[in-house]
């Protein structure tokens, strides 16, 4: 299979600034040469920019394209807003790694948010990729990580105080400031740790 040459059209986002008028346009574009390099990795392929200055690539699968940096043409173009869409939850393994995370953040002067929850918890897994997507919302100002109860010391459990799942705690200065315990619906849970980080981290 040969690799292909064709152009890509995006829409900037409302951080894009471009110096130059688009008259009887609400939403201007920009289209950029990629060529298409075949992948047998997951059936998918990778786009390797021609042109504008350096090689960027981006990677495509089922028609959707994740644009993983910014760049300028022709100093026309200054700015292309890269920020995710989710931010993946560190997982937290160890009492020791626990303490470490907690440590940082307290001496950057940072909260952190914990959720705590189990691999046979439906709720939780319902729950996680809604928290990734509120992780971004907060990205890189407020880290989110993941404890499995399973798979820690129940001694770290206790410490936490947590009894059921999933949990999700806001720490701060190596102290437990707030929770919120998601007995039901997961977006109802996610307003709610809104909440909880606009709440504390406001105060």
């Amino acid at each position: 299979m040969t690799s292909q040459s064709f152009n890509l059209r995006f829409s900037p986002s409302l951080k894009t600034s471009i110096n130059s008028n688009f008259p009887g346009e609400n939403s201007p574009c920009f289209s950029a040469p990629f060529l298409k390099i075949p992948s047998s990795s997951f059936g998918g392929f990778s786009l390797k920019k021609k042109t504008l200055g350096f090689d960027e690539k981006i990677n495509g699968f089922g028609g959707k394209f994740g644009i993983v940096g910014a760049w300028r043409e022709e100093g026309n173009l200054e700015e292309l807003d890269d920020a995710p869409l989710t931010v993946e939850l560190q997982q937290i393994c160890s009492e020791s790694q626990f303490d470490r995370v907690i440590a940082e953040a307290q001496q950057l002067e940072e909260s952190l948010i914990i959720l705590w929850m189990a691999s046979w918890c439906r709720k939780c897994i319902y729950l996680k990729p809604k928290l990734e997507k509120l992780a971004a919302d907060y990205y890189p100002r407020l880290r989110f990580y993941c404890v499995d109860v399973n798979t820690v010391p129940h001694n770290l459990v206790s410490r936490a105080g947590v009894t059921k799942m999933p949990t999700i705690q806001l720490w701060r200065d190596s102290k437990k400031q707030a929770e919120v315990i998601g007995g039901h619906k997961a977006y109802l849970v996610v307003n709610e740790v809104r909440q909880m980080i606009e709440n504390e981290c406001t105060s």
